[in-house]
C-alpha cells in the first residue's frame, strides 16, 4: 500500500501536465541544454525547460527560429552535454538537414515532436534529410510511460552516438497525471566521451572535431567520405535490436489491432471491452516505431484464428505500410484510423470518442463497412469525372 499525501495522492507524487512531467525526466535523466522555437502544441515544452533548467544548472535558449534551434543543440552536444530540441513536424521539418548531418556526425541529439495527430510518422520513421541515417523513435501511450521513455531516449542517444525522437502529441502534451518522476539508473554503463569537443586536449597534438564529413585533424586517422558512409550504414542493423513492442490477447484473436501512441491506450480500452462481449481481438502496441516491431507483427498475424489485421491511426494511413511490411501476407490488412483533430488542428478530434474507437474496431471484426469519419462526409474529397478513369 503507498502512503498518500492530504490531497489523496500517493506520496512523492503530483499532479501536473505532460509537458512538465517530460521535461523533469529530461532533468532527470542530465540534459542541461534545450532549445526550441514555440509552435503548439510544442510550446509548453519549451516553456517548462526555460523555467526549470536553470535551477538544475542547465541552460535554455528560445531561438530565433527552428534552424537557430537545432544548430544551438548540435553546439552543445558537441561538447558531451546532454542536449536536446523539438518543435512540431511543420518546425522539424525545418530541421531535416541539421538531423542528417548530426546523425552522421554521431551526436547524441534527443528531439521532442509533440505532434498535431499522427501525420508525421513517415517523417519520423523515415526522416526528410539527406543521407543514410535512421533515428530511434519512441512513442509513449501516457505521461507516466513518457517519464520512462524520454529517460530510456537520453541512454539510448549516448549508447548509440545516434538521435532518438520522441513521437509525442497534444494529449501527451497537456494531459494532467499524477506523476513522479525518478531518475532511473539503467543497467548497462556508458563509456566515456572521449569523442567530445571539451578543450581538454586542445594544442597538444590530440584536438578533435565532431564532423559528418569523414574527415579528421591532420595526421589523425580518417574514414574519408565514403568510409564514413559505410560506417554509418553497417551501425544500423545492430540499433535495429532496440525494437519494444506491448500486445496482448493474442491467443484466440480473430482480428489483430495495430496502434501506437496516445490512440492505443483507447484502442486497448476499447478491445478490454469488446473482449468481455465475446468477441476475439487482440492488439500489438509498437512502442518503438523504428525499429518497427516486425516480428511481433508477424506473430501475431500469424495466430491460429487470425482472420484479419487493422491499423489505427490518426492520420491517412502511413503506419499501415510497416503493419503491411510485418504481416508480409499471412492476412488481409486494412486501415480503421482517419484524419481527425479540433478546429484549430492541433488537438483531439472525434474520432477518439470511446465509442468510435469501438464502432471502427468492431466493424472490422465483424467484417461489415466501415463508418465514416466524423468530418469525411462534409470535406471528403469528390472525383471529378475526369478523374473516374487511370490515364493510358
Amino acid at each position: 500500500m503507498s502512503l498518500a499525501s492530504p490531497t489523496g495522492t500517493p506520496a512523492g507524487r503530483s499532479l501536473m501536465e505532460g509537458s512538465e512531467a517530460l521535461v523533469r525526466a529530461a532533468i532527470a535523466a542530465g540534459c542541461r541544454f534545450f532549445a526550441g522555437y514555440p509552435m503548439t502544441p510544442f510550446t509548453e515544452v519549451l516553456e517548462h525547460f526555460a523555467r526549470l533548467l536553470p535551477d538544475a544548472g542547465g541552460v535554455c535558449v528560445n531561438a530565433e527560429s527552428e534552424l537557430e534551434a537545432v544548430g544551438m543543440a548540435w553546439g552543445a552536444l558537441a561538447t558531451g552535454a546532454r542536449a536536446a530540441t523539438g518543435s512540431t513536424g511543420q518546425g522539424l521539418s525545418l530541421m531535416q538537414e541539421s538531423f542528417s548531418e548530426i546523425t552522421l556526425a554521431e551526436l547524441p541529439l534527443v528531439i521532442f515532436n509533440m505532434a498535431r495527430g499522427q501525420q508525421d510518422y513517415y517523417q519520423a520513421t523515415r526522416g526528410g534529410g539527406h543521407g543514410d541515417y535512421r533515428h530511434i523513435v519512441l512513442a509513449p501511450q501516457d505521461v507516466a510511460e513518457g517519464v520512462e521513455l524520454v529517460q530510456l531516449a537520453f541512454h539510448l542517444a549516448d549508447k548509440w552516438r545516434n538521435p532518438v525522437l520522441i513521437y509525442g502529441d497534444y494529449l501527451l502534451a497537456h494531459t494532467q497525471e499524477s506523476i513522479s518522476v525518478e531518475r532511473i539508473d539503467f543497467a548497462e554503463p556508458l563509456p566515456p566521451k572521449t569523442w567530445a569537443v571539451d578543450g581538454s586536449t586542445s594544442g597538444s597534438g590530440r584536438s578533435k572535431s565532431v564532423t559528418p564529413l569523414g574527415v579528421a585533424k591532420h595526421g589523425q586517422p580518417a574514414m574519408g567520405q565514403e568510409g564514413k558512409a559505410q560506417y554509418g550504414a553497417t551501425k544500423i542493423p545492430f540499433m535495429e535490436r532496440e525494437v519494444r513492442s506491448e500486445s496482448e490477447w493474442l491467443d484466440d484473436a480473430e482480428t489483430v489491432i495495430v496502434a501506437f501512441g496516445s490512440p492505443a491506450k483507447f484502442v486497448k480500452y476499447a478491445i478490454k471491452q469488446l473482449r468481455a462481449a465475446g468477441h476475439r481481438i487482440g492488439y500489438v502496441r509498437p512502442i518503438t516505431l523504428w525499429p518497427f516491431p516486425y516480428e511481433a507483427v508477424a506473430a501475431a498475424a500469424r495466430g491460429p484464428h487470425v482472420q484479419r489485421v487493422g491499423s489505427f491511426e490518426l492520420c491517412a494511413g502511413q503506419m499501415i505500410d510497416d503493419v503491411r511490411i510485418g504481416v508480409a501476407g499471412a492476412a488481409p490488412v486494412h486501415f480503421i484510423g482517419g484524419v481527425s483533430t479540433d478546429g484549430s488542428g492541433f488537438g483531439v478530434g472525434r474520432i477518439l470518442d470511446v465509442e468510435q474507437v469501438t464502432a471502427r474496431v468492431l466493424a472490422l471484426h465483424q467484417g461489415v463497412e466501415q463508418p465514416t469519419v466524423p468530418g469525411y462526409e462534409t470535406f471528403g474529397y469528390e472525383i471529378q469525372p475526369h478523374q473516374m478513369e487511370p490515364t493510358r
